[in-house]
């Protein structure tokens, strides 16, 4: 597995580059047969630290974990348990309900674009009905099951997950509701 252990304005030393590699490495090779890669970016905040980790599975899916602490060490530790916790449920709804995926996802491309927000009273007429695009970026989408779907949205913490639905080729969307339920919105 490549490891990318990053700090924002903060020296990271050699013995934290050890330790995470030890700790991490351990935590997902229990659960996760292939990782490929994982991400780790520590920052401050005021008087805490914040460790972000992400990892990148051969199956493609994504899991990511983050944390706070007063400790660097301790910030890290907190975030590796999140991380060996999501991989845990994981494995167990791998065992459970997706015996039969043995080829990695299907990923295709797709245009994903943030647009200005509004500043002009709603009462007032726009100039251009054309809104203003601040960044356009490419995604890209996997082809899943709504069931795998679902899980990918939670292990990544993601309010929604766009997805190419592998029953019926379409593009899907599931999304985390208000009442805490999961809804599926399927085109």
């Amino acid at each position: 597995m490549r490891y990318q252990i990053t700090g924002k304005q903060i020296d990271i030393g050699d013995a934290l580059q050890t330790h995470v590699k030890q700790e991490l490495g351990q935590a997902v090779d229990k659960y996760a047969q292939r990782p490929t890669d994982a991400n780790i970016v520590f920052s401050r905040d005021a008087h805490e630290y914040v460790c972000e980790a992400t990892v990148h599975l051969s199956t493609g899916l994504t899991a990511q974990a983050k944390a706070h602490a007063t400790e660097i060490y301790a910030a890290f530790d907190s975030c590796c348990e999140k991380m060996e916790k999501q991989m845990r449920r994981y494995k167990r709804r791998l065992k459970d309900h997706h015996k039969d995926r043995v080829a990695p996802v299907e990923l295709s491309g797709a245009s994903s674009y943030i647009l200005a927000s509004s500043t002009e009273d709603e009462d007032s007429e726009p100039d251009s009905l054309q809104p203003m695009i601040i960044a356009e970026m490419e995604v890209t989408i996997p082809s899943l099951s709504v069931g795998e779907a679902v899980m990918q949205m939670e292990l990544a913490g993601a309010p929604l997950l766009v997805f190419r639905n592998e029953k019926t080729g379409g593009v899907n969307v599931v999304h985390r509701r208000d009442d805490g339920n999961v809804g599926w919105i399927d085109t």
